[in-house]
């Protein structure tokens, strides 16, 4: 039996259809405007785990329950048009781009409440209050972070310098830079940007 005259064009142009598939995206809308007029109906939207996996910038849930490498994940994934929209215009100058606020200028340089200092971009937390001392420099400085893993340090080797650079180990936003003149007992000075800063006070 001879199929149906439609039928049979269909599928001649299903099959040269195909075959631009393979050169690109001009093949597939090809391919999806013939199918609208297929005799067996459109084809299959794309399942929400395929646009998913579509998506350069597709983030996991903010549940409660992300564990902290998902936290991780997520941050470092965010776009750079993500982050001018979550930061203001000075926030993301200095956190994404290793800009540096002027000295003397930062809501943190002469604060002294007690508390936690946390990541602008992030929320992680840092920094103590109790490390916290008046280096004179014009930044906020601490002599130590809250823990080893909170922070990344990288050589810096900008502006004719060799220094090192200080991130944000969960959003990889840049804080400043650590020196080696800091007061005992570690002898360090974490010498960060207020603007890369965030802070919670002490419950009392």
């Amino acid at each position: 039996m001879n199929p149906p005259r439609s039928k049979t064009l269909f599928v001649a142009l299903a099959v040269g259809a195909g075959l631009v598939a393979g050169l690109g995206m001009a093949g597939l809308v090809a391919y999806r405007l013939l199918a609208q007029h297929s005799p067996f109906g459109p084809p299959p939207t794309m399942t929400q785990e395929a646009q998913s996996h579509d998506s350069t910038h597709d983030m996991p849930s903010d549940s409660a329950t992300v564990s902290a490498s998902d936290s991780t994940t997520k941050y470092k994934t965010l776009s750079d048009e993500n982050w001018k929209e979550k930061l203001s215009a000075e926030e993301y100058r200095v956190l994404r781009r290793q800009g540096t606020e002027r000295p003397y200028t930062g809501v943190y340089e002469q604060f002294w409440e007690a508390g936690t200092y946390v990541c602008k971009g992030c929320g992680a937390e840092l920094f103590r209050s109790e490390t916290k001392f008046d280096a004179g420099c014009g930044w906020p400085s601490f002599y130590e972070g809250i823990a080893s893993d909170r922070i990344r340090e990288i050589k810096d080797y900008s502006h004719g310098m060799i220094r090192i650079e200080v991130r944000c180990a969960r959003c990889d936003g840049h804080l400043g830079h650590v020196f080696d003149d800091g007061p005992k007992p570690t002898g360090l000075r974490y010498c960060i940007n207020s603007v890369s800063l965030g802070f919670k006070k002490a419950e009392e």
